[in-house]
Protein backbone atom coordinates (compact mmCIF):
# COMPACT_ATOMS: atom_id res chain seq x y z
CA UNK A 1 0.00 0.00 0.00
CA UNK A 2 1.30 3.45 -0.87
CA UNK A 3 0.66 6.72 0.85
CA UNK A 4 0.64 10.28 -0.41
CA UNK A 5 1.78 11.48 3.02
CA UNK A 6 5.39 12.69 3.26
CA UNK A 7 7.95 10.68 5.14
CA UNK A 8 8.15 11.42 8.85
CA UNK A 9 11.81 12.33 8.46
CA UNK A 10 11.34 14.49 5.34
CA UNK A 11 12.81 17.95 5.76
CA UNK A 12 10.42 20.84 5.31
CA UNK A 13 11.43 23.09 2.45
CA UNK A 14 10.48 26.66 3.28
CA UNK A 15 10.24 29.31 0.60
CA UNK A 16 11.36 32.69 1.92
CA UNK A 17 10.29 35.44 -0.44
CA UNK A 18 11.14 39.09 0.22
CA UNK A 19 9.26 41.49 -2.03
CA UNK A 20 10.73 44.97 -2.30
CA UNK A 21 11.49 47.20 -5.26
CA UNK A 22 14.28 49.07 -3.46
CA UNK A 23 15.96 46.06 -1.82
CA UNK A 24 15.82 44.06 -5.06
CA UNK A 25 17.58 46.97 -6.84
CA UNK A 26 20.24 47.10 -4.13
CA UNK A 27 19.19 50.54 -2.83
CA UNK A 28 19.32 49.08 0.69
CA UNK A 29 20.00 45.76 2.35
CA UNK A 30 17.06 43.40 2.61
CA UNK A 31 16.16 42.71 6.24
CA UNK A 32 13.16 40.46 5.62
CA UNK A 33 14.99 37.29 4.63
CA UNK A 34 17.38 37.38 7.61
CA UNK A 35 14.42 37.99 9.96
CA UNK A 36 12.51 35.02 8.55
CA UNK A 37 15.58 32.78 8.70
CA UNK A 38 16.32 33.76 12.31
CA UNK A 39 12.75 33.19 13.50
CA UNK A 40 12.48 29.78 11.82
CA UNK A 41 15.93 28.79 13.11
CA UNK A 42 14.75 29.41 16.66
CA UNK A 43 11.24 27.97 16.27
CA UNK A 44 11.64 24.77 14.24
CA UNK A 45 13.19 21.69 15.84
CA UNK A 46 12.61 19.34 12.91
CA UNK A 47 14.80 19.38 9.78
CA UNK A 48 14.17 22.21 7.32
CA UNK A 49 15.94 24.12 4.60
CA UNK A 50 15.20 27.39 2.85
CA UNK A 51 14.74 28.45 -0.76
CA UNK A 52 15.25 32.23 -0.71
CA UNK A 53 14.25 34.85 -3.26
CA UNK A 54 14.43 38.66 -3.28
CA UNK A 55 12.25 40.21 -5.99
CA UNK A 56 10.54 43.46 -7.02
CA UNK A 57 6.90 44.38 -6.40
CA UNK A 58 5.65 43.12 -9.77
CA UNK A 59 2.55 40.93 -9.67
CA UNK A 60 3.49 38.63 -12.59
CA UNK A 61 6.96 38.12 -11.08
CA UNK A 62 5.51 37.39 -7.63
CA UNK A 63 3.05 34.90 -9.14
CA UNK A 64 5.80 33.11 -11.12
CA UNK A 65 8.03 32.96 -8.04
CA UNK A 66 5.25 31.56 -5.83
CA UNK A 67 4.47 28.90 -8.45
CA UNK A 68 8.17 28.02 -8.73
CA UNK A 69 8.57 27.71 -4.95
CA UNK A 70 5.41 25.63 -4.52
CA UNK A 71 5.37 23.48 -7.65
CA UNK A 72 9.02 23.16 -8.68
CA UNK A 73 11.00 23.57 -5.44
CA UNK A 74 8.56 21.58 -3.30
CA UNK A 75 8.16 24.17 -0.55
CA UNK A 76 5.60 23.01 2.01
CA UNK A 77 5.60 26.49 3.51
CA UNK A 78 6.16 29.81 1.72
CA UNK A 79 6.56 32.96 3.79
CA UNK A 80 6.45 36.26 1.95
CA UNK A 81 7.46 39.58 3.45
CA UNK A 82 6.50 42.96 2.06
CA UNK A 83 3.94 44.30 -0.36
CA UNK A 84 0.83 43.88 1.82
CA UNK A 85 -0.12 47.51 2.40
CA UNK A 86 -2.52 49.79 0.49
CA UNK A 87 0.09 51.49 -1.73
CA UNK A 88 -0.41 51.02 -5.49
CA UNK A 89 2.75 48.86 -5.79
CA UNK A 90 1.71 46.56 -2.88
CA UNK A 91 0.43 43.57 -4.86
CA UNK A 92 1.57 40.56 -2.83
CA UNK A 93 -1.97 39.59 -1.71
CA UNK A 94 -3.28 39.81 -5.28
CA UNK A 95 -0.46 37.60 -6.53
CA UNK A 96 -1.02 35.10 -3.73
CA UNK A 97 -4.76 34.84 -4.35
CA UNK A 98 -4.14 34.52 -8.11
CA UNK A 99 -2.04 31.35 -7.64
CA UNK A 100 -3.96 29.91 -4.68
CA UNK A 101 -6.34 26.97 -4.75
CA UNK A 102 -7.85 27.94 -1.39
CA UNK A 103 -7.72 31.07 0.72
CA UNK A 104 -7.56 30.59 4.51
CA UNK A 105 -9.14 33.83 5.82
CA UNK A 106 -8.37 32.98 9.46
CA UNK A 107 -4.65 33.55 8.92
CA UNK A 108 -5.13 37.07 7.55
CA UNK A 109 -7.61 37.92 10.29
CA UNK A 110 -5.30 36.68 13.04
CA UNK A 111 -2.20 38.32 11.58
CA UNK A 112 -3.99 41.68 11.63
CA UNK A 113 -5.20 41.09 15.20
CA UNK A 114 -1.67 40.30 16.35
CA UNK A 115 -0.29 43.40 14.66
CA UNK A 116 -3.04 45.63 16.09
CA UNK A 117 -1.64 44.94 19.55
CA UNK A 118 1.50 46.79 18.46
CA UNK A 119 0.49 49.41 15.87
CA UNK A 120 -2.84 51.00 14.93
CA UNK A 121 -1.90 50.96 11.24
CA UNK A 122 -2.24 47.16 11.18
CA UNK A 123 -5.78 47.72 9.89
CA UNK A 124 -4.17 48.79 6.62
CA UNK A 125 -2.59 45.36 6.12
CA UNK A 126 -4.00 43.02 3.51
CA UNK A 127 -2.12 39.87 4.56
CA UNK A 128 -3.38 36.58 3.16
CA UNK A 129 -2.99 32.92 4.01
CA UNK A 130 -3.58 30.46 1.17
CA UNK A 131 -2.96 26.92 -0.02
CA UNK A 132 -1.52 25.85 -3.36
CA UNK A 133 -1.24 22.07 -3.66
CA UNK A 134 0.82 20.90 -0.68
CA UNK A 135 2.07 24.42 0.10
CA UNK A 136 0.87 26.92 2.67
CA UNK A 137 1.58 30.54 1.68
CA UNK A 138 1.54 33.27 4.33
CA UNK A 139 1.98 36.97 3.56
CA UNK A 140 3.84 38.68 6.40
CA UNK A 141 4.65 42.34 7.06
CA UNK A 142 7.91 43.82 5.85
CA UNK A 143 9.61 44.94 9.08
CA UNK A 144 11.73 42.39 11.02
CA UNK A 145 10.06 43.11 14.36
CA UNK A 146 6.59 42.82 12.79
CA UNK A 147 7.60 39.55 11.10
CA UNK A 148 8.54 38.01 14.44
CA UNK A 149 5.45 39.35 16.22
CA UNK A 150 3.18 38.01 13.51
CA UNK A 151 4.82 34.58 13.38
CA UNK A 152 4.69 34.39 17.20
CA UNK A 153 0.94 34.98 16.95
CA UNK A 154 -0.06 32.57 14.17
CA UNK A 155 2.57 29.85 13.84
CA UNK A 156 0.96 27.54 16.43
CA UNK A 157 -1.59 26.60 13.73
CA UNK A 158 0.93 26.16 10.91
CA UNK A 159 2.26 22.63 11.65
CA UNK A 160 -1.24 21.10 11.77
CA UNK A 161 -2.20 22.97 8.59
CA UNK A 162 0.90 21.50 6.94
CA UNK A 163 -0.24 18.04 8.11
CA UNK A 164 -3.68 18.55 6.58
CA UNK A 165 -2.34 19.58 3.16
CA UNK A 166 0.25 16.79 2.96
CA UNK A 167 3.43 18.77 3.67
CA UNK A 168 6.18 17.33 5.92
CA UNK A 169 5.46 16.92 9.64
CA UNK A 170 7.21 19.62 11.63
CA UNK A 171 7.89 20.18 15.31
CA UNK A 172 8.50 23.45 17.09
CA UNK A 173 10.35 24.56 20.19
CA UNK A 174 7.57 25.25 22.72
CA UNK A 175 9.71 27.98 24.28
CA UNK A 176 9.29 29.92 21.00
CA UNK A 177 5.87 28.72 19.82
CA UNK A 178 3.97 25.60 20.85
CA UNK A 179 2.50 23.86 17.82
CA UNK A 180 -1.10 22.85 18.35
CA UNK A 181 -2.38 19.57 17.00
CA UNK A 182 -5.42 17.56 18.07
CA UNK A 183 -4.37 14.51 20.11
CA UNK A 184 -5.27 12.24 17.19
CA UNK A 185 -2.77 14.06 14.93
CA UNK A 186 0.23 13.92 17.27
CA UNK A 187 3.07 11.53 16.58
CA UNK A 188 4.84 9.59 19.33
CA UNK A 189 7.29 11.87 21.09
CA UNK A 190 5.70 14.93 19.43
CA UNK A 191 3.65 17.70 20.93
Amino acid sequence: MTSDAPEASAALVVGLLSISDRASRGDYEDRGLPALRAWLGAALTSPWRAEERLIADEQPLIERTLIELCDERGCGLVLTTGGTGPAPRDVTPEATVAVAERVLPGFGEQMRQVSLRHVPTAILSRQVGAVRGRSLILNLPGQPRAIAETLDGVFAAVPYCLDLIGAPYVETDPAVVAAFRPASARRPGGA
